[in-house]
């Protein structure tokens, strides 16, 4: 009998250690963890953040796995547990036919540009470039640059940007104006900009310090960082270019043919990713993206009346994208000054 009620014991206490943690995660209506993988493009700095304060919120993890330098492919979405894509445009664009529909509320408010007419992704937030002034420089300058013409023709301007070679953004900015404008005004524009170039440099937030510094009059920037530096007290002005400007957008797609459970969770995160919620936690962690979301609180706040922005698509190929870059070094950045 002794030996009976052991067994029944050591029967029911294996019982309780294997079910524990699924007792205590369900505790007050709480669901259990669960785990899904997202493919991306965003530096891990911010795809961290996102996952953490998800987590904490929706007992869901999001698994941001990078999408390598060889870029997104078939065989990476159809072979690896991955339900989401969260990268920028032209990753979504290639993406797209490994994407199941899925129409929201915040695809339906998206602008046509930022989003697939089929729903098969939609935009998050977008990042525009802008002209970063230092606030002495525009106060002594009445006609300061207003426009990427009059960048390029006014001289004496000391400006600082981010090289071609060294940021996606910067490269976006180059293949959208030839996409705009036509390959040969594109190039007129930037070989009037490139003599009062002060410095290329290798990262996005540079150009911003040495307008904020001083040190350059113009920095041709992202607009994220411009709004941090200003949040730090940096005496600079934000100027969207009157002629329109490029943009790095941001969006997510649901990879199909998926389990059920993981798609209702990449739902959710694809709709959390949307609200205000979200972008605050951004801004509280120095993110300043514009949503594509009309509705939310950091759109208004954010997105000037004077944001121009292109509307022609960048359908480049590889090839075409690689001899603009090789033009734009051999004619522009190593052509003289």
């Amino acid at each position: 009998m002794a030996r009976m009620s052991y067994i029944l014991l050591a029967t029911l206490f294996l019982v309780v250690a294997l079910f524990y943690p699924y007792i205590t995660d369900s505790k007050d209506g709480e669901r259990p963890m669960r785990e899904i993988v997202a493919l991306t493009t965003l530096p891990p700095a911010l795809s961290d953040i996102i996952s953490a304060e998800y987590e904490k919120k929706s007992k869901t993890r999001i698994i941001f796995q990078p999408i390598p330098d060889a870029g997104i492919t078939d065989e990476l979405l159809t072979g690896s547990d991955a339900i989401l894509v969260v990268a920028n445009k032209d990753t979504l664009l290639k993406a797209k036919k490994n994407f199941a529909p899925y129409i929201s509320e915040y695809w339906d408010a998206a602008p046509e540009s930022m989003k697939d007419e089929n729903a098969l992704w939609t935009g998050i937030f977008y990042d525009p470039i802008v002209f970063c002034m230092n606030a002495d420089y525009l106060k002594a300058n009445k006609n300061a640059p207003l426009t990427w013409q009059n960048l390029a023709k006014t001289h004496g301007v000391k400006i600082g940007m981010t090289d071609f070679l060294a940021a996606d953004a910067m490269q976006n900015l180059l293949f959208s104006m030839i996409a705009e404008y036509g390959d040969a005004a594109a190039y007129q524009i930037w070989r009037g900009i490139h003599p009062n170039v002060i410095q290329y440099a290798k990262y996005l937030n540079n150009p911003v310090r040495q307008a904020g510094m001083g040190e350059a009059d113009v920095a041709v920037a992202v607009e994220s960082e411009a709004i941090r530096y200003l949040n730090d007290d940096y005496p600079l002005k934000i100027i969207y270019p009157r002629d329109g400007t490029a943009y790095m957008l941001i969006g997510s797609g649901i990879v199909k043919d998926k389990y059920a459970e993981d798609e209702v969770a990449a739902k959710e995160f694809s709709d959390w990713m949307q609200t205000d919620e979200a972008h605050q936690i951004l801004q509280a962690n120095g993110f300043y993206f514009i949503p594509v979301n009309p509705a939310t609180l950091t759109y208004k706040s954010y997105a000037g009346k004077d944001l121009y922005l292109y509307t022609m698509p960048t359908n480049f190929t590889n090839e075409q994208k690689h001899n603009f870059l090789d033009r734009w070094v051999k004619y522009i950045r190593l052509g003289g000054r």
